[in-house]
């Protein structure tokens, strides 16, 4: 039978629970002194989601000096994506209509992108219908090339219906600027600066981009937008008429196991440092800076869309309850409970105890009690008897020892009286054999 030793299992439970305080004091310790590095794939650099994340990387570097952020320029969405998913990269901006890989987590909405599709003044072009078989400025590649042939196929139309130019999207303004392209599609903010500049040139006007409801039936992603009159020239208007057109939400995603504390820093910086950020943006990019406003928590599309990051959730929960306050009354059954359970526990190990010794003060006893007749004793025999009884009590302790109903302590106790009973005995068997050796000498003489 094992025996329960409460003494040596409190020394080993508190050596364990010492063990992890100072484990994790070390661990925390650690966490606060190393610097974290993240980069970050934010797409073209004349693009507004590089701008922002150039800025990002100024304040969270200012307010968090141990974490570090490095900026890749990329061919956009896809590219980032893939980045993200092949562990090169923390963090991604990236188009929501995309579907990210198992590892991306979501950090922040950064802005709403839109659909913008432009023709060349004059042209005879008047929907996406009429550009099937036309050149289209668009390199085949990121997010932005998936979006066209998402709105494409809605309308019965597939990549083979159109050829595309450029290998970039400044290749792709140029051929179109250039006149070697029929259109120019865009994934990008209302008043981003590059289709500024092609409406400034004077040649080109807007496209409708028609069924966006329709559309969200099979990509939930898309949502109903306008390009209002006048977003981009007031005099003479640009668009001269609000065109409805699709929106997307560009969005931060963090890798899975990217450090918490450094992404709760980021998402921290982007929703309460916006001011700080806007001002690391150039003055000239007003456009670019009142982005800053949309910036906001992601919220799940129909259960589509990836899980937020658990840095980014513990900065958005900042503001709950804790655990133990959500749930105090549980808490507080669980602490009551436990009082009672150490209570009984505590009164079961001094019952114990107090049988322990009851057990080994009647075993004392009875050689006490045999102690005290051995002095009367005036036979070996008898003596002989007296022997074997302290034998037998030595038997029965050492039973009851294992059968954990006398404890170590008890048990010493008893074995220090039960050793001075045998020493007794042997002395008084002695002095019984020496006092007779005599009187057997004066017989045999005699004879």
């Amino acid at each position: 039978m094992v025996k329960l030793d409460f003494n040596r299992v409190l020394r080993i439970a508190l050596v364990t629970l010492s063990a992890g305080v100072i484990a994790g004091i070390a661990v925390a310790v650690w966490q606060r002194s190393k610097t974290e590095q993240l980069t970050l794939a934010a797409g073209a650099s004349s693009g507004e989601s590089y701008i922002l994340g150039n800025a990002l990387k100024t304040v969270v570097e200012r307010h968090y000096p141990k974490i570090r952020i490095t900026l890749l320029e990329t061919g956009g969405t896809v590219e980032n994506l893939r980045m993200l998913d092949q562990g090169r990269v923390e963090l991604a901006a990236a188009q929501a209509d995309i579907l990210p890989g198992p590892s991306a987590r979501a950090v922040a909405v950064l802005y709403d992108d839109t659909f913008q599709l432009l023709v060349r003044k004059n042209s005879p072009v008047q929907s996406l219908v009429d550009l099937k078989g036309r050149r289209i400025a668009l390199a085949q590649n990121g997010g932005q090339f998936q979006s066209f042939l998402h709105v494409a196929e809605h309308f019965g139309l597939g990549r083979e219906d159109f050829q595309f130019v450029g290998a970039s999207d400044q290749d792709a303004a140029e051929a179109f600027l250039h006149g070697e392209a029929d259109a120019i599609f865009r994934v990008r903010a209302l008043g981003d600066p590059s289709i500024q500049q092609l409406v400034q040139s004077g040649k080109v006007q807007f496209l409708p981009v028609e069924h966006a409801a329709a559309m969200k039936i099979k990509y939930p992603a898309f949502q109903a937008a306008l390009i209002p009159v006048g977003a981009y020239l007031g005099n003479p208007p640009i668009p001269a008429q609000d065109f409805p057109t699709v929106s997307i939400q560009r969005t931060l995603l963090a890798r899975d196991r990217a450090s918490a504390a450094a992404i709760r820093a980021v998402a921290e910086v982007l929703i309460e440092r916006r001011q700080e950020i806007m001002e690391e943006i150039p003055a000239r990019m007003t456009e670019v800076r009142l982005l800053l406003v949309q910036t906001r928590r992601p919220q799940p599309q129909s259960g589509l869309g990836p899980a937020l990051h658990p840095g980014a959730l513990s900065f958005y929960d900042k503001d709950k309850p804790s655990f133990l306050l959500a749930h105090a009354d549980y808490v507080g059954l669980i602490l009551t409970v436990g009082l009672m359970a150490g209570s009984w526990i505590w009164e079961l190990k001094r019952w114990m105890q107090r049988q322990q010794k009851t057990n080994a003060d009647q075993y004392s006893n009875r050689v006490v009690a045999l102690i005290g007749s051995v002095q009367e004793v005036t036979s070996v025999g008898l003596l002989d008897e007296t022997w074997r009884e302290l034998l037998k009590i030595l038997t029965e302790a050492v039973h009851d020892l294992d059968a954990d109903k006398l404890s170590e302590e008890s048990f010493n106790s008893f074995r220090v009286i039960l050793q001075i009973g045998m020493e007794v005995t042997k002395e008084r068997r002695a002095l019984l054999s020496t006092a007779s050796r005599p009187v057997a000498d004066s017989v045999h003489s005699t004879v």
